[in-house]
């Protein structure tokens, strides 16, 4: 088991299955809240689901509607269980702030220092603390 740390955005705990894309995603456009399902047909991870998986992702692409997107995806229950980035996405992480006040649930979104962004790969089982702390194993 490996541990690494992340500046949490919205703080929360969370576990599941990393999904790392090999590019940013744009929610508004590129993923269904419905099936949380990734519907952008540019992206490579196109067809892979995002409900109760730890999104690994450089960062957000494009719409400030990519907020509610996420929001709608939480009420939905297709949410990610955590999304971890590479770089700080404001618009992401309000997105998960909003749904936290409306609904008491969101999931965690933390920035990752590069070497923690590199380590994580498709199918590593990664645990969110609520301090930011990931225990990641393969």
């Amino acid at each position: 088991m490996t541990a690494l740390r992340g500046r949490p955005l919205v703080a929360g705990a969370a576990a599941g299955a990393a999904l790392v894309l090999d590019e940013p995603l744009s929610l508004w456009g590129g993923l269904d809240p419905e099936t949380g399902e990734i519907i952008d047909r540019r992206h490579p991870q196109l067809g892979e689901c995002v409900t109760g998986r730890v999104l690994v992702l450089p960062v957000g692409r494009g719409s400030s509607s990519a907020s509610s997107i996420l929001l709608e995806a939480v009420r939905l229950g297709t949410a990610p269980a955590a999304i971890l980035l590479a770089e700080l996405d404001a618009i992401l992480a309000l997105g998960g702030v909003v749904a936290r006040e409306l609904y008491d649930r969101a999931p965690p979104v933390l920035v990752l220092e590069p070497e923690a962004y590199r380590a994580l790969r498709t199918g590593m089982r990664v645990t969110v603390g609520a301090d930011g702390e990931l225990a990641v194993s393969s």
